[in-house]
Protein backbone atom coordinates (compact mmCIF):
# COMPACT_ATOMS: atom_id res chain seq x y z
CA UNK A 1 0.00 0.00 0.00
CA UNK A 2 0.94 3.63 -0.42
CA UNK A 3 1.00 6.57 1.46
CA UNK A 4 -1.78 8.24 1.56
CA UNK A 5 0.14 11.56 1.78
CA UNK A 6 2.88 11.42 -0.46
CA UNK A 7 2.31 8.29 -2.14
CA UNK A 8 5.67 6.55 -1.34
CA UNK A 9 5.95 2.68 -0.11
CA UNK A 10 4.39 1.65 3.32
CA UNK A 11 5.51 -0.78 5.94
CA UNK A 12 3.11 -2.78 8.31
CA UNK A 13 3.94 -1.80 11.99
CA UNK A 14 1.32 -3.50 13.70
CA UNK A 15 -1.62 -6.12 12.10
CA UNK A 16 -4.63 -7.32 13.67
CA UNK A 17 -7.34 -9.93 13.06
CA UNK A 18 -10.75 -9.00 13.80
CA UNK A 19 -12.51 -11.87 15.07
CA UNK A 20 -16.09 -10.69 14.39
CA UNK A 21 -15.76 -8.96 11.15
CA UNK A 22 -13.14 -11.02 9.79
CA UNK A 23 -11.12 -8.25 8.94
CA UNK A 24 -7.48 -7.31 9.61
CA UNK A 25 -6.54 -4.12 10.66
CA UNK A 26 -3.26 -2.88 10.08
CA UNK A 27 -0.90 0.11 11.54
CA UNK A 28 1.09 1.51 8.45
CA UNK A 29 3.90 3.86 8.58
CA UNK A 30 5.27 5.90 5.29
CA UNK A 31 9.07 5.12 4.41
CA UNK A 32 9.66 8.17 3.18
CA UNK A 33 7.39 10.97 5.25
CA UNK A 34 7.16 9.07 8.46
CA UNK A 35 3.71 9.36 8.77
CA UNK A 36 1.49 6.46 10.23
CA UNK A 37 -2.13 5.81 9.38
CA UNK A 38 -4.58 2.46 9.66
CA UNK A 39 -5.90 0.73 7.07
CA UNK A 40 -8.71 -2.39 7.28
CA UNK A 41 -8.28 -5.23 4.97
CA UNK A 42 -11.64 -6.91 3.92
CA UNK A 43 -12.37 -9.49 1.48
CA UNK A 44 -14.28 -8.59 -1.41
CA UNK A 45 -17.27 -11.06 -1.57
CA UNK A 46 -18.81 -10.22 -4.68
CA UNK A 47 -16.14 -12.11 -6.30
CA UNK A 48 -15.35 -14.65 -4.00
CA UNK A 49 -18.88 -15.64 -2.90
CA UNK A 50 -22.10 -16.51 -5.41
CA UNK A 51 -25.22 -16.90 -4.49
CA UNK A 52 -27.34 -19.60 -5.65
CA UNK A 53 -30.85 -19.02 -6.66
CA UNK A 54 -34.00 -21.38 -6.48
CA UNK A 55 -33.80 -22.07 -10.07
CA UNK A 56 -30.22 -23.31 -9.89
CA UNK A 57 -28.48 -19.66 -11.30
CA UNK A 58 -25.79 -18.67 -9.84
CA UNK A 59 -24.90 -14.84 -9.26
CA UNK A 60 -22.15 -12.61 -7.23
CA UNK A 61 -23.40 -11.54 -3.64
CA UNK A 62 -24.06 -8.57 -3.05
CA UNK A 63 -23.47 -7.17 0.05
CA UNK A 64 -25.68 -3.72 -0.80
CA UNK A 65 -28.62 -5.99 -1.81
CA UNK A 66 -28.35 -7.26 1.62
CA UNK A 67 -28.37 -4.37 3.17
CA UNK A 68 -31.25 -2.54 1.60
CA UNK A 69 -33.09 -5.71 2.37
CA UNK A 70 -32.47 -5.34 6.01
CA UNK A 71 -32.70 -1.57 6.26
CA UNK A 72 -36.68 -1.49 4.27
CA UNK A 73 -37.05 -4.22 7.08
CA UNK A 74 -36.23 -1.68 9.91
CA UNK A 75 -37.29 1.55 8.12
CA UNK A 76 -39.61 1.98 11.15
CA UNK A 77 -37.06 2.22 13.42
CA UNK A 78 -35.44 5.81 14.32
CA UNK A 79 -31.51 4.75 13.77
CA UNK A 80 -32.79 2.23 10.74
CA UNK A 81 -29.28 2.98 8.73
CA UNK A 82 -26.91 2.81 11.49
CA UNK A 83 -29.48 -0.67 12.80
CA UNK A 84 -29.39 -1.77 8.83
CA UNK A 85 -25.44 -1.21 8.76
CA UNK A 86 -24.91 -3.57 11.75
CA UNK A 87 -27.21 -6.18 11.13
CA UNK A 88 -25.50 -6.70 7.73
CA UNK A 89 -22.46 -7.27 8.83
CA UNK A 90 -23.99 -9.50 11.68
CA UNK A 91 -25.71 -11.18 8.82
CA UNK A 92 -22.82 -11.55 6.55
CA UNK A 93 -20.20 -12.81 9.08
CA UNK A 94 -22.95 -15.61 9.96
CA UNK A 95 -23.08 -16.46 6.13
CA UNK A 96 -20.18 -16.95 5.63
CA UNK A 97 -19.98 -19.59 8.54
CA UNK A 98 -22.08 -21.73 6.34
CA UNK A 99 -20.08 -21.89 3.13
CA UNK A 100 -17.17 -24.34 2.76
CA UNK A 101 -16.97 -23.82 -0.89
CA UNK A 102 -18.17 -20.24 -1.72
CA UNK A 103 -21.62 -21.31 -2.78
CA UNK A 104 -24.71 -20.10 -0.91
CA UNK A 105 -28.37 -20.86 -1.12
CA UNK A 106 -30.49 -18.06 -1.77
CA UNK A 107 -32.97 -19.49 1.07
CA UNK A 108 -29.87 -19.62 3.68
CA UNK A 109 -29.57 -16.30 3.61
CA UNK A 110 -33.56 -15.41 3.55
CA UNK A 111 -33.33 -17.92 6.78
CA UNK A 112 -30.41 -16.65 8.35
CA UNK A 113 -31.51 -12.73 7.84
CA UNK A 114 -35.25 -13.58 9.18
CA UNK A 115 -33.36 -15.64 12.51
CA UNK A 116 -31.06 -12.70 12.63
CA UNK A 117 -33.56 -9.99 12.80
CA UNK A 118 -36.24 -11.93 15.01
CA UNK A 119 -33.63 -11.63 17.80
CA UNK A 120 -33.27 -8.28 16.81
CA UNK A 121 -36.74 -6.33 16.32
CA UNK A 122 -39.80 -9.09 15.39
CA UNK A 123 -41.89 -6.21 13.83
CA UNK A 124 -38.32 -5.97 10.95
CA UNK A 125 -38.62 -9.57 10.78
CA UNK A 126 -42.47 -9.93 9.86
CA UNK A 127 -41.60 -6.89 7.55
CA UNK A 128 -38.26 -8.82 6.15
CA UNK A 129 -40.41 -12.26 5.56
CA UNK A 130 -43.29 -10.16 3.82
CA UNK A 131 -41.16 -8.23 1.53
CA UNK A 132 -39.85 -12.24 0.50
CA UNK A 133 -42.27 -14.88 0.69
CA UNK A 134 -40.92 -16.74 -2.21
CA UNK A 135 -37.59 -17.21 -0.45
CA UNK A 136 -38.87 -19.11 2.42
CA UNK A 137 -38.82 -23.33 1.83
CA UNK A 138 -41.32 -24.99 3.69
Amino acid sequence: MVCLYCSSPTQVVNSRHQKRTNDIWRRRKCVACKSIFTSIEKAELSGSLMVANQDGKLKPFSRDTLFIAVYESCRHRPAAIADATALTQIITTNLLRHTKTGTIEINTICATTHTILQRFDKVAATMYRAYHPNQFTS
